[in-house]
Order: C-alpha cells, then sequence, then structure tokens
C-alpha cells in the first residue's frame, strides 16, 4: 500500500513559477512509475509528466516541455515537480500518482493517486 500528498499549489501569476511536492509514504520499487497528471473544469485529467523511479528517466507532454521539471528524491521517498513561465492554461488540480509497470499516460495505468493540489494562474 502505498499513499500519496501532494502539496504546493497556489495562486500566481502568469510568468511565474512554483514547485509542487508529492511525499510517498510505503515502499517504492525501481520498476515502479511516478507521474504528475492535471485536471481543469470540465476537462478529463490529462498526464504532464513523469519519471521511472530506479533509473530517473523523465517523460512530459509536450505543451510543457522547457518549462516543467520532474524530479525525484529517492531517500525521501519524494517526488517534485518544478513548474516555470506558468500560463493560464496550466491552471488545474494537480495529482501524483503511482503505476507498478513502466511509463504510461493513461490514468487507468495508475493504482495510487493522491488528493490534488490546486494550481491557479492568473492572466
Amino acid at each position: 500500500q502505498v499513499q500519496l500528498v501532494e502539496s504546493g499549489g497556489e495562486l500566481v501569476q502568469a510568468g511565474g513559477s512554483l514547485t509542487l511536492s508529492c511525499a510517498a509514504s510505503g515502499r517504492i520499487f525501481s520498476s515502479h512509475f511516478m507521474g504528475w497528471f492535471r485536471q481543469a473544469p470540465g476537462k478529463e485529467r490529462e498526464f504532464v509528466a513523469g519519471i521511472r523511479w530506479g533509473v530517473g528517466n523523465t517523460y512530459y507532454r509536450e505543451s510543457v516541455k522547457g518549462r516543467f521539471t520532474i524530479s525525484r528524491d529517492s531517500g525521501k521517498n519524494m517526488v517534485g515537480l518544478r513548474m516555470n513561465n506558468l500560463k493560464p492554461e496550466d491552471t488545474a488540480v494537480y495529482f501524483c500518482a503511482l503505476a507498478r509497470g513502466g511509463y504510461s499516460t493513461q490514468t487507468s495505468s495508475y493504482v495510487y493517486w493522491g488528493q490534488g493540489t490546486q494550481v491557479t494562474v492568473s492572466s
């Protein structure tokens, strides 16, 4: 059993930066994959970024490449998402999630989810 708790979401102006954190309790294996998703009102939850827990390979959706950086601290069981040059369209609830398999952008691949943290970007 793994529990995930996100933090760091807040209101920020366009062009600003935020760092989200996800603290995981329970055992995370090198084969696991950690992802950040987001869900805006009236829209489906979408993959934002992900990282292979063991080797650290990272993956991003096209619209955040060059602006967002995902990282992990295996010693602290934490995953971070550094978000720079934020845009109003980045406004959403951000979730971290764990998949037992490899890289996936599909929500159905993830077995554990956090409760989410709200990011609001004002124009």
